[in-house]
C-alpha cells in the first residue's frame, strides 16, 4: 500500500512550510511506502483542496493539518494508521 502525502505551501516556503517539508521528508525515509508530492497553494491542485492557509498536509486525500506542523510523532501515528488500511 502506498500513501500519498501532499504538502502545500508557499514560494519560497515559509519557516512553518520547511518544518513541515522536513518531517514528511523524514516520515518518507523511515516508511518507504510514502509518495511526497509538494505543490503551492495557489496551484490547481491547492484549489482542489480549497487550501487557504500554509502549511496544508493532504495523507491520501484526507486534510490533515492546516495552518500548522504536526509533530513527528503524530505525522508518523496517521501514516502508520494508513498503512493498516
Amino acid at each position: 500500500m502506498e500513501v500519498v502525502v501532499k504538502i502545500f505551501g508557499t514560494t519560497p516556503p515559509c519557516q512553518k512550510c520547511k518544518l513541515a517539508e522536513k518531517i514528511v521528508d523524514r516520515m518518507a525515509k523511515k516508511f518507504k511506502s510514502i509518495k511526497v508530492e509538494r505543490f503551492d497553494a495557489l496551484s490547481e491542485e491547492g484549489d482542489k483542496y480549497g487550501v487557504m492557509v500554509t502549511p496544508t498536509i493532504v495523507v491520501n486525500d484526507k486534510i490533515i493539518a492546516t495552518g500548522k506542523v504536526p509533530s513527528e510523532e503524530k505525522m508518523e501515528e496517521i501514516i502508520k494508521k494508513e498503512l493498516e488500511e
